[in-house]
């Protein structure tokens, strides 16, 4: 699962890694801790816009919600049921890259999980990657705003992650630079559900 990430990195580093320029600078926040549940803006580029950097809600919408109390639910998004589930089917091809350098997660370290240690996962050299995710926009029918959403599409973990993650043994999608076009050309998601990209684990005291 993915319910914290960490986004460090300044504009013009995120602009020169994705060939992309960010749409509203008075956005643009580097956060060392982003917790989904707070529905935060982060920076995403979408493949209807590949050049820019635009700021969407992490924690998907669906156009027929009637408000946005299900975010708290569509955080993640599996792979494997993508096609499926009707909060994220009518948007398997809005494809978006998360923009990201890291995300958090906790290892349990009792059968009933009272004990757990949190860990950092990066790349080996800390650079910015992206995150598969899909999108929607989702019209308050009160007052008539948009909200842009994603969600972050996790798979079966990794070896690292599997005994990192060892209850539900999840993980974001996290693409490799040469990935991220095709996700955002809509290649069959079965194409991005095993993760082949390096990473390291940092322990957080």
């Amino acid at each position: 699962m993915c319910f914290y990430s960490k986004q460090t990195k300044q504009a013009i580093e995120l602009e020169n890694r994705f060939n992309a320029k960010v749409e509203d600078m008075a956005l643009f926040e580097p956060e060392e801790k982003i917790n989904g549940f707070s529905h935060a803006l982060t920076p995403v580029i979408t493949h209807q816009d590949p050049k820019l950097i635009q700021f969407y809600n992490w924690g998907l919408i669906p156009h027929w919600a009637k408000d946005t109390k299900i975010s708290n639910q569509t955080l993640n998004a599996r792979i494997e049921t993508l096609h499926e589930k009707p909060s994220y089917k009518s948007y398997i091809k809005n494809r978006c890259l998360i923009l990201a350098d890291g995300f958090y997660e906790w290892q349990w370290l009792d059968e009933k999980g009272k004990q757990k240690q949190q860990y950092l996962i990066a790349l080996p050299n800390n650079e910015a990657f992206a995150f598969a995710g899909i999108y929607c926009a989702w019209t308050n029918k009160s007052n008539g705003t948009t909200l842009h959403t994603y969600t972050i599409v996790t798979t079966v973990a990794n070896p690292l992650m599997a005994e990192i993650h060892n209850t539900k043994k999840r993980m974001p999608v996290i693409l490799t630079p040469e990935n991220e076009h095709n996700w955002l050309n809509n290649q069959p998601v079965e194409a991005f559900a095993e993760c082949t990209i390096e990473l390291k684990a940092t322990a957080i005291s």
